[in-house]
């Protein structure tokens, strides 16, 4: 069985995610495609680097990610860290033979998008691959094999939301994902590109937005220096109308403001035939609809079931913990990892590739655009 060497680049929140989801592979998929070797973490501060030594195993910390690029023992580039440094560590680790598996969104824009675009289309011997995890939620799983099958017919229409809370204080400091030399946008980079990515995962590709996009708190306390405020300069909450190429329409919205709520995701899919519903705060099932069960005697048997899909992912899937007990979102991320080590170890193109994340920044450029002109813009951009 081949070894696979990881070298992680960024090691704050969304790397510690990473790096929990390869330690676990082994206890959730038998048998691996290959063995893993946690070999080199990249962070800065280097402290956090240090400190994945210690969590993970990591053989050496660093803070320059060309370090783990040109260690013949790293094969996989994971690329954790805040949008801006996106681009360059995608290229330099392709231009060096290294498998890459990104989190989203792909880039600072859509231009940054197609350098990437063309270095991974130029790369063809390597596997590239976006790390959109909600497509490996059972529920998505399933949704996605009911479209397939035709059980909402013709679709009509679609609503997704993303929610999140963590700005409704205006009082909370400024941060990197609220900086746009750092995250090129707001809640639309942060948020949207989740769910832009599930309704392109489940129904197809977008072909007209109108957006509007709205910052309500205009300036923030400074980090570590509460006496000063800094300007915000993205939104905090972005609004989409859309089409899709099948002809169905939607709403989108992905917000920071959303005063009580977590992190939830939410889509509703309208049919002919039926309906399919999933929200994120209530992982272990998902909602469908069918007309064709009978509304009688006093509503037969109609109405939403819940399907209770839990942690019943397809084979090969291990039994542990077993397909009965609770989903937790760190497990979705797992799936994305285990599908881009076996994408490498069987040679196959991933269906997260960097053209879908390539495709998301475009609906979210589009987004934009429609933002600025305050009119409805067709896809794909010219």
């Amino acid at each position: 069985m081949e070894t696979l060497g990881v070298g992680m680049v960024g090691y704050g929140f969304i790397g510690r995610v990473h790096t929990i989801s390869y330690l676990n592979l082994p206890f959730f998929y038998k048998p691996l495609p290959a063995k893993l070797k946690m070999v080199g973490v990249c962070s800065s501060p280097v402290d956090d680097a240090k400190e994945g030594v210690l969590q993970a195993g990591f053989e050496f910390a660093t803070d320059n990610y060309k370090e783990l690029i040109k260690r013949p023992d790293i094969d996989i580039i994971e690329v954790c860290t805040p949008n801006y440094l996106h681009k360059d560590v995608i290229i330099d680790a392709l231009g060096a033979g290294k498998h890459v598996n990104v989190e989203k969104p792909l880039a600072m824009s859509l231009e940054e998008a197609k350098e990437i675009l063309n270095a991974a289309q130029e790369s063809p011997g390597l596997v590239s691959q976006m790390c959109f995890e909600y497509r490996y939620a059972p529920a998505t799983l399933r949704a996605k094999q009911l479209i397939e099958e035709g059980f909402l017919g013709r679709v009509y229409s679609i609503r997704t939301v993303y929610l999140h809370a963590g700005n409704s204080d205006p009082k909370r400091p400024s941060y990197w994902k609220i900086q746009k030399q750092y995250c090129g946008g707001g809640s639309l980079y942060d948020l949207a590109s989740h769910i832009i990515d599930l309704v392109r995962f489940l129904l197809g590709d977008f072909t007209k937005v109108f957006a509007k996009l709205e910052t309500f708190v205009k300036e923030r306390p400074v980090a570590n220096d509460p006496g000063k405020t800094c300007e915000v300069d993205v939104d905090d909450i972005a609004l989409l109308l859309f089409e899709l190429e099948n002809g169905a329409m939607g709403t989108l919205e992905a917000t920071k403001v959303a005063t009580g709520t977590n992190d939830e995701v939410r889509i509703e899919i309208h049919g002919e035939k039926g309906t399919i519903r999933f929200n994120s705060m209530q992982p272990n099932y998902l909602e469908v609809y069918d007309t064709r069960d009978e509304e009688e005697p006093i509503g037969g048997m109609r109405g939403f079931k819940a399907i209770e899909t839990v942690q019943r992912y397809p084979k090969p899937a291990a039994a542990f913990p077993g397909p009965k007990f609770s989903i937790g979102w760190i497990r979705y991320h797992a799936g994305n990892a285990y599908d881009f080590i076996k994408n490498i170890a069987e040679k196959k193109k991933p269906g997260a590739d960097i053209l879908s994340g390539y495709k998301v920044q475009e609906v979210i450029e589009a987004a934009l655009i429609s933002d600025m002109q305050k009119k409805w813009i067709d896809l794909p951009l010219k």
